[in-house]
């Protein structure tokens, strides 16, 4: 038998190595991560896709709903092919109301943010100092705000929130800033807090129950401006959130023309039938009726 020449083994390694790089595809290497590839499904996806808005677009469709009602609303999802979609549970309901100029409503356009429950290990006691080190440490690394530059005038900020943590993400305070930055109403799935001082500030809040603690050691930032769940109902950046006393109504951006379009009629029948009612009566005009 011959001795196989040590260039024939070296054209066979060559031969087994391109074949076997062509199998493995573009990259490939003994040592490749699946984790850092952006094709395989540990590093995780999404599969909704998000469209963005202007604000020209958003107040556009603003104005098509301005003075509608809840009710007039879910009437005008009916004839959409809508029924039952995007009536949020009545759990979601207004922290205060104003039944004189009805100042508690809002419509405005969703930006949406997703926080978590902790799983992290938490320290036991702490010197104040020490605490407030770690829990200012905690708002800006874990649970910060990363929305607000989304926030513009009418921007409605929708969050959901874990339910169980008994932690108030919304207050008096952060919640005037969000307003200062033109947002027309916040909706949230779980809590807030400082509730007395959220109606004095008349700034418009749903919410499913009072909620006392701090993030710290509660909650953490998930996501912002993708699809999140409120009341049951999911809501998409972009979206069309009304809110009054009846509760809270999502309208998918698609449809918000056609639904807008059948409310309208509603509200305006509606009014023309109460005003003679009113006159009937002898009651005095109100906002309801104008």
């Amino acid at each position: 038998m011959k001795p196989i020449s040590l260039t024939k083994v070296r054209r066979c390694c060559v031969v087994f190595l391109v074949g076997w790089l062509a199998l493995a595809g573009p990259g490939a290497t003994s040592a490749q991560d699946p984790a850092k590839s952006p094709e395989t499904p540990q590093a995780g996806k999404n599969f909704i896709q998000i469209k963005v808005y202007t604000q020209e677009e958003d107040q556009k469709v603003l104005d098509l709903f301005a003075g509608l009602r809840v009710s007039d609303v879910v009437d005008g999802m009916d004839p959409a092919g809508l029924r039952n979609v995007g009536t949020m549970s009545p759990d979601i309901r207004p922290v205060w109301k104003d039944t004189q100029h009805f100042t508690h409503r809002f419509i405005g356009i969703a930006v949406t943010a997703r926080y978590v429950p902790t799983n992290r290990p938490l320290p036991g006691p702490m010197e104040p100092k020490d605490f407030d080190r770690w829990s200012g440490q905690w708002y800006g690394k874990l649970s910060p705000e990363p929305f607000v530059p989304l926030i513009r005038k009418g921007s409605a900020l929708v969050i959901e929130d874990s339910e169980a943590a008994d932690v108030g993400t919304i207050g008096s305070n952060n919640i005037m800033g969000w307003k200062a930055k033109g947002c027309v109403g916040v909706v949230t799935s779980a809590g807030a807090r400082d509730t007395d001082e959220v109606a004095i500030e008349r700034v418009p809040l749903y919410f499913k129950a009072p909620a006392r603690g701090i993030r710290p050691g509660r909650n953490e930032i998930e996501s912002i401006n993708r699809p999140v769940v409120v009341g049951g109902v999911l809501v998409m950046p972009g979206d069309v959130i009304v809110a009054d006393g009846d509760g809270v109504v999502v309208v998918p951006r698609a449809q918000a023309e056609e639904v807008a379009r059948y409310a309208r009629t509603i509200l305006d029948g509606d009014k023309a039938g109460r005003r003679k009612l009113y006159e009937k009566l002898g009651l005095p005009p109100d906002e309801s009726v104008r």
